[in-house]
C-alpha cells in the first residue's frame, strides 16, 4: 500500500547504487522486477538473502545475449513505467536495450541511466568505484585529519548520496513527468554530478569566505572544537554539535567547565586550546555515563555507536528504524508516510526465482514461457 503502489519498474541486475535505488522504489511500494543473468551472479560471493538492496524485488533470469533473451525483455520494457540501469555508457545499446529502442518500444518510459562519470565526457568510458567519484568531485578532499590524507566515508557519499537518491529523484520527477505529457526520457544520474550538487552549500560558504579549501579548518569538518569527535574514559567516543550559543552553554554546563576559564567559542586562533579543554574533559568518564549526562539536555552531544549498538538504540526501537526479516537485522523503508506506509514485502529473492511468475502478470503465455525456457533464453 506505499505511495508507489501499481508503479512498475523494471531493473536490470548491477552492483551499487542502481540496485539501491530499486530497493528504495520497492519499499516505498513499486513493483521493481530485476532481470539477473541465469544462474545469477552473486556480490562477493554473498548468499542472495543477505544481499539485501534486492528485498522487496522480485526476480526474472533472462540471457540477454540470447535473440528470444534479448526479445522477452524488450516486451517487458513494453509494460515498465520505468528502467533502471548502471552499467558502462553504450553496454544497453550493444545489447540492443538502449534508451532509443526501449523508447520506441514504450513512448511513456523513464529510463534511468547510473554511472559513476556520466553518459559522455572524457572520462564516461573509463572504470571507477566511489572513492574515484568524490575524489574528483572535490568531496573527499574535504573529509578527514589534518594533517594526514583524506578519509574514505565508507560509500554513502557517493554510490548512495550522490548516486542512488538522485536516480530516484531523477526517476520519480520523471514519472510525474510523463504522467502529465504521455512521454519518457532519460536520466542521466552520474555520481560526480550528484556529489557536485550535495556541495552546493559549502560552495556558497567558500565563496563567502567562510569556508577553507583545507581539511579540518572549518565548522562542519571536525575542524573547530565544538563539532567534532572525543575519546572517552573506556576508548569510545562521543560526539558533539554544539554550534549555536543555547547548545554550547549546555555543553559547557554538562562538562563542568566554567565559560570564564575559557577562550571566546568563535576565537579561531585560540581553537587549539579550547579543544585540548574538551578532550580532558570527556575523557573523565565512559561514552555511556556521559551519553547519560547529557540525554535530557540540548547540547547536541551523542554516543557514537556501532552499527550493532545503533540497531539496538532505544530511539530506533520507538521509531521502528530497523526491521527483522528472515533472521536478518536491516533498516526499514525510509521516509515515512501517513496514509500509504512503504513496507517490506519480502526479502532478497534468488535469481530467476520469479521468473514464470512475472512473465504470465506482464503478458506472455505460459506456452511462451515454457519455449523460453526450453530456448535457455530464461531460466
Amino acid at each position: 500500500m506505499g505511495p508507489l503502489t501499481g508503479v512498475r519498474v523494471l531493473e536490470f541486475a548491477g552492483i551499487g547504487p542502481a540496485p539501491f535505488c530499486g530497493m528504495l522504489l520497492a519499499d516505498l511500494g513499486a513493483d521493481v522486477v530485476r532481470v539477473d543473468r541465469i544462474g545469477g551472479a552473486r556480490l562477493f560471493g554473498l548468499d542472495p538473502k543477505l544481499d539485501l538492496p534486492n528485498r522487496g524485488k522480485r526476480s526474472v533470469a533472462l540471457d540477454l545475449k540470447h535473440l528470444d533473451g534479448r526479445a522477452t525483455a524488450l516486451r517487458l520494457v513494453g509494460r515498465a513505467d520505468a528502467l533502471l540501469e548502471g552499467f558502462r555508457p553504450g553496454v544497453m545499446e550493444r545489447l540492443g536495450l538502449g534508451p532509443d529502442a526501449c523508447l520506441g518500444r514504450n513512448p511513456r518510459l523513464v529510463y534511468g541511466r547510473m554511472t559513476g562519470w556520466g553518459q559522455h565526457g572524457p572520462l564516461a568510458p573509463r572504470a571507477g568505484h566511489d572513492i574515484d567519484y568524490i575524489a574528483l568531485s572535490g568531496a573527499l578532499h574535504a573529509i578527514g585529519r589534518a594533517p594526514g590524507p583524506p578519509a574514505p566515508p565508507l560509500n554513502l557519499v557517493g554510490d548512495f548520496g550522490g548516486g542512488a537518491l538522485y536516480l530516484a529523484l531523477g526517476v520519480l520527477a520523471g514519472l510525474l513527468e510523463s504522467a502529465r505529457s504521455g512521454r519518457g526520457q532519460v536520466v542521466d544520474a552520474a555520481i560526480v554530478d550528484g556529489v557536485a550538487s550535495l556541495l552546493t552549500p559549502t560552495y556558497g560558504l567558500l565563496h563567502a569566505g567562510l569556508w577553507r579549501d583545507r581539511r579540518a579548518q572549518n565548522l562542519l569538518d571536525g575542524g573547530c572544537p565544538w563539532y567534532d569527535v572525543y575519546e572517552t574514559r573506556d576508548g569510545k567516543h562521543v560526539a558533539v554539535g554544539a554550534i549555536e550559543p543555547p547548545f554550547y552553554e549546555a555543553l559547557l554546563a554538562g562538562l563542568g567547565i566554567d565559560p570564564a576559564t575559557l577562550p571566546g567559542q568563535w576565537d579561531r586562533d585560540r581553537w587549539p586550546e579550547l579543544r585540548k579543554r574538551f578532550a580532558e574533559a570527556f575523557k573523565q568518564l565512559t561514552r555511556d555515563e556521559w551519553a547519560a549526562r547529557f540525554a535530557d539536555t540540548d547540547a547536541c552531544v551523542a554516543p557514537v555507536l556501532s552499527l550493532t549498538e545503533a540497531a539496538a538504540h532505544p530511539h530506533a526501537a520507538v521509531r521502528e528504524s530497523f526491521l527483522e526479516w528472515d533472521g536478518v537485522k536491516q533498516p526499514g523503508p525510509a521516509p515515512r508516510f501517513s496514509r500509504t506506509p512503504g513496507s517490506v514485502r519480502h526479502g532478497p529473492p534468488e535469481p530467476g526465482a520469479h521468473t514464470t511468475e512475472v512473465l504470465v502478470e506482464w503478458g506472455f503465455s505460459r506456452s511462451e514461457v515454457i519455449a523460453l525456457r526450453e530456448s535457455g533464453a530464461a531460466g
